[in-house]
């Protein structure tokens, strides 16, 4: 089922977007050369104890942090640990969220460490421009491929491959909730978007091919290909003004 949600529903879920945009400025101060994947983690669940938030990472499905940290060639859902050092050159997804009043909000960003080559500052620019493009067609009357045209048109454009397999979604009262909304498409298809809508638009977005691979911990998805990805994400209310992103301000 497809919600729509109220206004009042909206400021909740706006304040659950404030802790996760926190949760974000404190892991990209974590994320340089020579900090662990595990010191990110621990920078977001700081947070979460000084605002009296819940994870909605923590635990689903077992997943044992609250922010996934995903370096390089990793796409989506890698696992903080003490072992994965961070190093100069390397670009980091980060991926989180929080619950507020039982509302969820979700967002992830990818960040340089240290000084990084010419082709990832692109691929960051590009996937970033790919996410903007997609909130400006969050307008009532618009159409969920048009979303995912936005994405597949900027990111194929500079050169670069959309990823297919992980998609955006719902979200609300849950972390995932319908519909999925994927990153490619025509546009003028699918569900139509309405006010009260909200989206978590989530562009992956491969150097190489699109092609990806799970590894063995049940988690962690990488390129097939060995070359990097970045992650963009906001959570995103379809207003009768427009478009209002609740996991400002990255």
């Amino acid at each position: 089922m497809i919600t729509r949600k109220s206004k009042e529903q909206i400021a909740l879920m706006r304040r659950a977007g404030t802790v996760v945009a926190e949760m974000h400025e404190v892991c990209i101060r974590a994320a340089k050369p020579g900090a662990t994947t595990a010191d990110v983690d621990q920078a977001a669940r700081d947070v979460l104890d000084r605002r009296g938030a819940q994870s909605n990472f923590l635990n689903y499905h077992g997943f044992p942090a609250v922010v996934c940290t995903s370096p390089n060639h990793v796409i989506v859902h890698g696992i903080p640990s003490d072992d994965v050092k961070l190093e100069d050159g390397d670009i980091l997804s980060i991926d989180c969220g929080a619950i507020i009043e039982g509302w969820h909000a979700d967002a992830a960003v990818t960040v340089p460490v240290g000084e990084i080559d010419e082709e990832s500052k692109r691929l960051l620019e590009v996937t970033r421009a790919s996410l903007e493009a997609a909130i400006e067609q969050v307008v009532e009357g618009n159409r969920l491929g048009d979303i995912g045209a936005a994405v597949e048109g900027i990111a194929e454009g500079a050169g670069f491959s959309v990823v297919r397999e992980y998609v955006g979604h719902g979200i609300g009262t849950a972390m995932h909730e319908e519909p999925q909304i994927p990153n490619y498409g025509p546009p003028g298809r699918g569900l139509r978007v309405k006010e009260g809508h909200v989206f978590a638009i989530e562009p992956m977005v491969n150097a190489g091919g699109p092609e990806t691979e799970l590894l063995d911990d049940g988690w962690t998805v990488i390129t097939r290909d060995g070359r990097r990805s970045a992650h963009f994400e906001h959570t995103i209310a379809a207003t009768d003004r427009g478009p209002e992103v609740l996991t400002l301000p990255w």
